[in-house]
C-alpha cells in the first residue's frame, strides 16, 4: 500500500504573502464573483501544497470560477491542459492564468507528470475535475488521487453549486493510500452533491490523520 501523507509535512510557518498573479488578479476575481452572485465557503489548508478536488464538473465556466475563487482564498490556482494550448501566441497568457501544460505523447503519464511538478514547487495548488467531462457523474477518474498520493499533499474537497450560488470547501482529507477506502470516504462527502447538485448540511472537519506504522 502507498504510504499515507503527513498532514505536517511542508507547514514550517505561516504561508508567504500574496503573489503577484494574486494582487494584480484578485480585485477582479472579487467583481467577478459579485456579478456572478457567488459566495464563498469554508477554508483553503494551511499547507503550501495540495490538490484541489473541483466537483462537479458540469459546465466550462467551473474553471473562471474556481480560479476567481483561488484568488479570494489568497492563492493562484493552477490546471492542467494539454500542451497543444500553450503554444504561441498565446501560451505565455494560458501559464499567467495557471495553465501547467501535459504532454500526453511522452511516455510518463499526466500523473507522473503532476508528482514531478510537485517536486519541483515549494508551493502549489492544483485544480482537478475528478470527472474529467462535464457532467455530473458518479464514476470519477482516480487521477487527482494518485497526484495527491504522488506528491504527498492533501487533497481539498471542493465544490460548485450552482443552484444556491456557492463555491467552497466541504473537506480538507488526507489520503492514507487505500484507494477504494480512501474513495468511498470522498465520495460519502460528495454524495448530496451529485444527488442533486446540492452542497453539504454542513462542512466537515479535516478527514483523521493515518496513523504512522
Amino acid at each position: 500500500m502507498t504510504a499515507p501523507v503527513d498532514r505536517t509535512a511542508g507547514q514550517t510557518g505561516p504561508p508567504p504573502g500574496p503573489t503577484l498573479v494574486v494582487r494584480a488578479f484578485r480585485p477582479l476575481a472579487y467583481v467577478w464573483l459579485k456579478l456572478g452572485g457567488w459566495r464563498i465557503e469554508g477554508d483553503l489548508p494551511a499547507a503550501p501544497k495540495f490538490v484541489i478536488v473541483a466537483a462537479p464538473h458540469t459546465t466550462n465556466w467551473d474553471l473562471p470560477n474556481t480560479l476567481a475563487a483561488g484568488l479570494h482564498y489568497g492563492r493562484p490556482v493552477h490546471w492542467m491542459g494539454k500542451d497543444s494550448l500553450f503554444k504561441p501566441p498565446f501560451g505565455g497568457f494560458m501559464r499567467w492564468l495557471g495553465g501547467i501544460p501535459v504532454d500526453r505523447s511522452k511516455s510518463n503519464n499526466a500523473v507522473q507528470q503532476m508528482v514531478d511538478w510537485f517536486a519541483t514547487k515549494d508551493r502549489l495548488a492544483l485544480v482537478v475535475a475528478p470527472s474529467g467531462t462535464r457532467s455530473a457523474t458518479v464514476k470519477w477518474k482516480s487521477g487527482f488521487y494518485h497526484i495527491a498520493v504522488g506528491a504527498g499533499v492533501p487533497i481539498v474537497l471542493a465544490f460548485i453549486d450552482y443552484p444556491r450560488r456557492t463555491i467552497g470547501v466541504a473537506q480538507v482529507f488526507y489520503p492514507t493510500g487505500d484507494y477504494e477506502a480512501d474513495l468511498a470516504a470522498i465520495e460519502a462527502v460528495y454524495a448530496p452533491i451529485m444527488a442533486g447538485l446540492k452542497t453539504p448540511t454542513a462542512l466537515q472537519p479535516p478527514s483523521s490523520p493515518p496513523t504512522q506504522a
